[in-house]
């Protein structure tokens, strides 16, 4: 996915980039301002650096770019560390890079390339210090530092990010037992109202007729009669009413699904006459949604994904599309590959296709 403008001024001001440029504004300060060849150097590999540092912290973490940015980074800044020497502090740049690097890169490969800067350090200082083991050894434990917290506050990032989806699961899971309970309650009444008392009107029914028929029978009994055939009717329309009232509510589901959820937001298009009395084939809409807001919440800075269920020829349309846009023509991962099985299990089938404006169009359809 494309990134937007909006998103990477956001991205910018995460509190980790914010501290990483007053960093290199510490060791700038540190710079000397001498006339010569190297000051020109010194300067243009500490901006290149901050340069790298502003675009590796706009792209996506899994970015290509973002990778390239940051090995130029280690490279302006052993340059830096070498023509700056004698300041002290310009080994501050890589300890910017090792938070980079951790929340980059999994751990294992953000120590291995941690390792090989370091020995670029030692390589690039031996000439020119008296201790560069010592200046090496104490600016890898600062990187250490910022690798470890890094990478935890990351980890826990994605942990919070996983536990909002299972709970956005959880409700809307909830939300269709809940539905599916009182349709069940909605049927037993209406069958205790159609075999117990529906039963006994229409014996009592009968009674009041042949009773209204003999002679000298009383006006009132033939009211009487009246009276119990209009009750019975009303009690088959309520019967009537309970059984037709079965529908699952997807649009409670659905808005559970998504409520926990920062982004996207769900923009839900349901139309009147779609009906789900099935729970398995609402469960498969659920998930197929689910799986739309996992991809557009992990996969894309999309703010909104549009859901559209409509029924159509006999058929149930669910078609979903985000406002992210797309690199490349659409490839299934598991989550989507998950997602064609719950629907080849219904007799469905699964469309994905790339719209004009670059999003990612995944189009459902099922058996009415």
């Amino acid at each position: 996915m494309q990134i937007t403008h909006r998103s990477r001024w956001h991205r910018l001001l995460h509190p980790l980039n914010l501290a990483g440029l007053l960093t290199w504004l510490a060791v700038a300060a540190t710079l000397p301002y001498d006339a010569g060849a190297q000051t020109a150097l010194r300067w243009g590999s500490a901006l290149l650096f901050l340069l790298a540092f502003l675009l590796a912290a706009s792209y996506e973490r899994p970015a290509p770019q973002r990778s390239v940015m940051l090995v130029i980074e280690a490279l302006a800044a052993l340059v830096v560390i070498r023509l700056a020497h004698r300041s002290g502090v310009a080994p501050a740049l890589l300890v910017m890079l090792a938070a980079q690097v951790a929340m980059s890169w999994p751990l294992r490969t953000a120590l291995m390339m941690m390792l090989l800067v370091n020995v670029g350090m030692y390589l690039v200082l031996r000439d020119v210090h008296s201790h560069p083991a010592a200046v090496v050894l104490i600016f890898a434990g600062f990187q250490a530092f910022a690798m470890l917290t890094t990478h935890y506050a990351g980890s826990a990032e994605k942990a919070r990010d996983r536990l909002a989806l299972v709970n956005a699961d959880l409700l809307a899971t909830r939300a269709l037992l809940a539905e599916r309970s009182r349709d069940m309650e909605r049927l037993r009444l209406s069958r205790e109202l159609h075999d117990v008392a529906g039963h006994k009107l229409t014996a009592l029914r009968l009674h009041l007729r042949a009773l209204a028929g003999q002679a000298g029978a009383a006006p009132e009994l033939a009211q009487c009669e009246q009276l119990s055939a209009e009750l019975l009717g009303d009690i088959r329309a309520v019967v009537h009413c309970l059984r037709d009232s079965g529908q699952l509510d997807m649009d409670t589901a659905l808005h559970a699904l998504a409520a926990p959820l920062p982004r996207p937001r769900l923009q839900l298009q349901l139309d009147e006459d779609v009906q789900l009395n099935d729970t398995a084939k609402a469960e498969t809409v659920l998930r197929c949604v689910q799986e739309a807001l996992t991809n557009s919440a992990r996969h894309s800075d999309a703010k909104v994904l549009r859901v559209v269920l409509q029924r159509h020829d006999g058929r149930l349309l669910l078609a979903m599309e985000d406002d992210g846009q797309l690199r490349g023509e659409p490839r299934a991962g598991n989550g989507l590959t998950g997602m064609r099985e719950r629907v080849d299990e219904q007799g469905g089938s699964l469309h994905l296709q790339r719209a004009a404006s670059g999003a990612l169009q995944i189009r459902v359809e099922l058996p009415a």
